[in-house]
């Protein structure tokens, strides 16, 4: 098995575990804990999140730099497809959902009443996504690697 190749099965599951852990467990769980306020469960879920998508960002960077020159990764598509919309879902949440959640959940920590959005439900809905796009990944990363020769 190829670095490529452990890179492609490794990185997403990693990955995976990350965005489950954060995203559908500890994003809700901070507020039933006793003495969480919505205020304190924002600045948490600020810090989190913000620590997230750097975490994020270095698996993206670790995929595309070990997948961009490798004649492995060119000649599968479905990993160059899978790989571009987990590029493109994580960019949109970095530079733009991220930001306008951010600056939601600021005014609602200052005491403000943002008006009603439905970029939080966006974001769960991109999170979803990019979990069974990681997952799918992976999976053929092991599937590719088990039909090799």
């Amino acid at each position: 098995m190829s670095f490529t190749q452990r890179i492609n099965i490794t990185i997403p599951v990693l990955w995976l575990g990350f965005v489950l852990s954060i995203s559908f467990m500890e994003a809700w769980l901070k507020f039933q804990a006793e003495g969480v306020t919505q205020i304190i469960g924002l600045n948490i879920g600020q810090l989190v999140f913000g620590s997230l998508n750097k975490v994020e960002l270095f698996f993206m960077t670790i995929l595309l730099v070990s997948n961009l020159k490798t004649k492995w990764f060119k000649r599968h598509r479905s990993l160059r497809i899978l790989g571009i919309a987990l590029l493109v879902i994580l960019l949109a949440q970095t530079f733009y959902f991220l930001p306008v959640l951010d600056q939601r959940a600021t005014l609602i920590i200052n005491g403000k009443v943002p008006s009603a959005s439905y970029f939080h439900y966006y974001y769960v809905f991109l999170e979803f996504l990019k979990v069974i796009l990681l997952l799918v990944f992976s999976h053929q990363s092991i599937t590719t690697y088990i039909r090799q020769p």
